[in-house]
């Protein structure tokens, strides 16, 4: 018999190999080539490097205390080809080097994995928050008299059914969220067409309903801003007033629920103190936000398929006359 400790280790590493098998496919549909130049060293791949940045992503965990772990995990190393654990720094250089377009091809490769073809999103929900930059907490910082106010802002589109980041856009300065919205919005459409766009009242601007609308011919419910008696402008934005209780606008909070998951698991501060870095960073959180919520997908789809089965099975078992009965 196992003990809780050991079943509580297995479990892990079951989970941590069936992520690394989901990115290791993922990074090689990418085509990705796998040394930098033909004068690489050719020690490790580019395959093997991103596929640990994302795991160390994964994991929430330092480069140093990252690399130490993976030393101790034989499985891991196997199902990576690796003979010899690579030093931290070689990681800090592969995301110093790689290129963000790879990154951004990568998640794009995410996002597919839950979509067919041709299938389009029913609502998309947009909205905006702040990655920090530095190590520290701001509790201790607080208390240290010294707050760091320096942050990315960063604005992602989810899919409300499957909670499936779609698109994201990151900036190095405080900008206005309709400027965020106008390239995300064409982004996240070019990647996966949606039927409906939700948003709260800080995107309220009739020249983003008629963007929506009349050029991408997709439904818009953004809250107006306005204030009481106040006379609201625009055709869209009139008619957001007697929309204001649509029961689509209530999925909006969907892309907090998206943001709060994202930050508690894979941490909200960025190591990296270039601007260039923080994006690729960002970049790495988003596709292991939505590795994870593929393999939540495929975990919970076979636990009610199997579920479903013990209990159709167990309720015609006592009715042996059925004629289907026989072949189960």
């Amino acid at each position: 018999m196992w003990s809780k400790k050991e079943e509580t280790s297995k479990k892990r590493t079951s989970r941590n190999i069936r992520f690394i098998q989901l990115a290791q496919s993922v990074v090689r549909s990418t085509r990705i080539s796998p040394y930098s130049c033909k004068y690489s060293k050719k020690i490790y791949t580019q395959h093997q490097h991103l596929v640990l940045l994302l795991f160390k992503d994964y994991r929430n965990q330092h480069y140093r205390e990252f690399v130490e772990d993976i030393g101790d995990m034989e499985t891991i190393r196997e199902s990576l080809g690796l003979t010899d654990v690579p030093h931290f720094t070689t990681l800090q250089k592969f995301l110093r080097r790689i290129k963000s377009l790879y990154l951004r091809i990568t998640f794009r490769k995410t996002a597919n994995l839950f979509y067919a073809a041709d299938e389009d999103i029913s609502i998309t929900a947009i909205d905006s928050s702040g990655f920090t930059s530095g190590y520290c907490s701001h509790y201790f910082s607080e208390r240290a008299g010294k707050l760091r106010k320096q942050f990315l802002k960063t604005s992602i589109s989810v899919d409300t059914d499957l909670q499936v980041i779609t698109g994201f856009v990151v900036s190095n300065s405080r900008v206005h969220d309709i400027r965020h919205a106008v390239k995300l919005i064409r982004q996240c459409h070019k990647l996966r067409p949606s039927d409906c766009y939700v948003m709260d009242r800080g995107y309220d601007s009739n020249d983003l309903h008629r963007l929506i609308r009349e050029d991408l011919h997709a439904d818009s419910i953004i809250s107006p801003r306005f204030w009481i008696n106040e006379i609201v402008g625009g055709t869209y934005r009139k008619e957001m007033v007697l929309r204001s209780k649509d029961p689509k606008y209530r999925r909006r909070q969907l892309v907090e629920t998206k943001f709060s998951v994202l930050k508690r698991k894979f941490g909200s501060d960025l190591k990296a103190r270039i601007f260039r870095i923080q994006t690729k960073e960002i970049a790495c959180k988003m596709i292991v936000c939505n590795l994870h919520r593929f393999l939540q997908l495929v975990i919970w789809k076979v636990f009610y398929r199997a579920l479903f089965s013990i209990v159709f099975i167990g309720s015609i078992s006592d009715k042996p006359d059925l004629p289907f009965t026989k072949c189960l």
